[in-house]
């Protein structure tokens, strides 16, 4: 059997409303849902818990609709945020870009993800207690390690269509530079410490932290259903992207690359002759590789300094920033005054600490330094490819012997 999960937070029609995960509709006219099977679905909310509804009449009139509850979460999460940035625009003649908690729930980037989870398929797949006792210990252990940054709303286990599956929705925010809760996914994932898949490559569609976040909740499901005795097929069906998980569109991409490389080879021979030729010109092969190394040093050690400066410096202004502006005795004038002092000491801060990377860029890329520190890498990769030299000519003697061929002459550069 195969485990499934996808995400998203829109279609054709708009972003996805919750009505259709806790029922909130006549399922009379759905030819796809059993209504007697319907009175055994699971549903929970972050407000009222679990409920599995005996009777769906009585259900709607004892409990909020999961649309009510997620609008309660975002004004109560992200009001203070609302009210930041309109004052904000205020100052700025911008009010144009107002935005309310509804707007925030009804747009596309900020509006909750939902993720759909089915193990098997119509034909085979587990029993429905099992899969609820699956994502029951998937959610706890979701909530233990992103809980901070992203918070489940709500989640559905329906049974009453043809194969068991839930719907589950969750929102990503993190705190801004105002102390405000905003909703914002790459933010929060940052928060959470998910780097790109390639950190050393651009950011985009196809090399940012939600893959990395994605990859890390396929395996927690995965190594949930091994405990529970299931061994899933992990192997993506290569059927169409649509149905793909994104890492796993990735990964048969590069499969697909590789044979294609591999039919432009046509023999072993060929490669080898084709890597002798390259090393051929030793020295300027160690130069090219000992300035790519270098460039990339220089390049994470600037990295590393500006955002470790940064970090530092930026947490120490944000302590002091909350401990003067919730002293109950300022007034609203001192209060936004203060506010003002501390964005501007942030701004100069992050003037000074790019000016410090960027100099000591300049410093390492100066002929003279460059010399001299490049001088000790090239040194390491003579001495190794010197050793692996000697490795490969010994497996290929030993090799010869076995299969008792004439070794290979000595060229007069080996000698």
């Amino acid at each position: 059997m195969k485990l499934t999960r996808h995400n998203g937070r829109s279609g054709k029609n708009g972003t996805y409303n919750p009505k259709h995960n806790d029922r909130r509709f006549d399922i009379a006219n759905s030819e796809h849902i059993d209504q007697e099977r319907a009175k055994h679905n699971v549903y929970w909310d972050c407000y009222q818990g679990a409920r599995t509804p005996s009777n769906q009449s009585e259900e709607d009139q004892i409990a909020y609709s999961f649309e009510q509850i997620e609008k309660a979460f975002y004004s109560e999460r992200y009001d203070d945020y609302c009210e930041g940035q309109h004052e904000r625009n205020r100052k700025t003649g911008h009010t144009e870009r107002d935005r309310t908690p509804m707007d925030l729930w009804q747009n596309k980037k900020t509006c909750p993800e939902e993720s759909l989870i089915q193990i098997g398929t119509m034909e085979q797949s587990v029993p429905p207690a099992v899969l609820g006792q699956i994502a029951a210990e998937f959610f706890k252990e979701f909530d233990r390690r992103f809980g901070e940054h992203i918070h489940i709303l709500d989640w559905a286990l329906h049974l009453d269509e043809a194969t068991p599956h839930i719907h589950e929705r969750h929102v990503f925010d993190f705190e801004n530079a105002y102390g405000e809760i905003q909703p914002q996914q790459d933010k929060a994932l940052e928060a959470l410490g998910f780097d790109l898949p390639h950190p050393d490559q651009k950011k985009g569609k196809l090399n940012n932290r939600k893959m990395t976040f994605d990859a890390a909740c396929r395996t927690m499901l995965f190594d949930i259903c091994a405990k529970h005795g299931l061994h899933l097929d992990q192997e993506p069906e290569y059927g169409g992207r649509a149905y793909l998980e994104k890492q796993d569109y990735i990964l048969m991409k590069q499969k697909e690359k590789l044979a294609d490389q591999d039919k432009q080879i046509e023999s072993k021979d060929a490669k080898l002759e084709e890597l002798t030729i390259r090393i051929e010109d030793t020295e300027a092969f160690i130069e090219e590789v000992a300035d790519a190394a270098y460039e990339k040093a220089v390049d994470v050690v600037t990295k590393t300094v500006l955002e470790e400066v940064r970090n530092e410096d930026f947490d120490l202004i944000a302590e002091q920033r909350r401990l003067v502006l919730n002293n109950a005795g300022l007034s609203d004038a001192e209060r936004n005054f203060a506010g003002q002092i501390f964005r501007s000491v942030m701004n100069v801060f992050k003037g000074m600490t790019q000016y410090i990377s960027d100099k000591m860029a300049f410093i390492f890329r100066t002929p003279e330094k460059k010399a001299v520190i490049k001088e000790p890498i090239k040194e390491s990769i003579r001495d190794r490819l010197a050793r692996n030299k000697i490795r490969a000519d010994e497996a290929n003697r030993r090799r010869w012997e076995q299969q008792g061929l004439p070794q290979r002459r000595q060229s007069n550069r080996e000698r």
